[in-house]
């Protein structure tokens, strides 16, 4: 298990695990970052990530990405 910022880009993903407080858990969930998804790696530019989850595309910043564990 390694957090998602150390992902390979262009590599579908399986998220096993999404960390942080309460809040910052259900942020994600609602974005679509659940465990069992899958999520791909689509750029990484100064340690921000943009992702595809559920055939949508999202930035998160290196914080949020390192709390979700693939």
């Amino acid at each position: 298990m390694l957090p998602l910022t150390l992902a390979e880009t262009g590599t579908e993903q399986i998220i096993r695990k999404v960390g942080g407080s309460q809040e910052v858990r259900m942020h994600l969930e609602n974005l679509g970052f659940v465990a069992g998804g899958s999520v791909t790696v689509v750029a990484q530019a100064a340690g921000n990530l943009i992702v595809n989850v559920k055939e949508t595309r999202i930035a998160l910043d290196r914080e949020l990405a390192s709390k979700i564990m693939v």
